[in-house]
């Protein structure tokens, strides 16, 4: 599992760890029953505090997206295709949020906006591009 850590971001650690952990998960790179790596061992890896990755396996575990067990480790936990597609909406609508925005300070119509989006998914049909 590939976590990467920006010591740059504004984003805490253990929220980057986190939201990468929870992305592997909807992309079903992480399986449900897939073992996630100690929080020793993942601390170790990424040179960061055991308290660290305790926090971000406890918001995993509040958000549902894990299941721990004392003496056993933490699991990817089941969740349901539309708790994906719920969780993907979120997401979407915070960086829609922000590029809408960013379109109003630069003076583009919501017209161009939707123009250009439209674009972009149509370049990036899952064909395999």
């Amino acid at each position: 599992m590939d976590i990467i850590i920006s010591n740059n971001s504004d984003t805490p650690i253990y929220e980057q760890i986190e939201e990468q952990i929870k992305a592997l998960i909807i992309r079903g790179e992480l399986k449900e029953g897939d073992a996630l790596p100690s929080m020793r061992l993942l601390a170790k890896e990424l040179r960061i505090s055991m308290i660290t990755t305790k926090r971000a396996y406890e918001e995993l575990e509040k958000d549902g997206y894990i299941e721990s067990y004392t003496g056993r480790g933490s699991f990817v936990k089941g969740i349901s295709r539309e708790r994906v597609r719920e969780a993907a909406l979120c997401e979407i609508e915070e960086l829609l949020e922000q590029a809408a925005d960013r379109a109003r300070m630069a003076g583009i119509s919501p017209e161009e906006l939707e123009e250009r989006l439209r674009i972009l998914y149509e370049e990036r049909e899952p064909d395999g591009r």
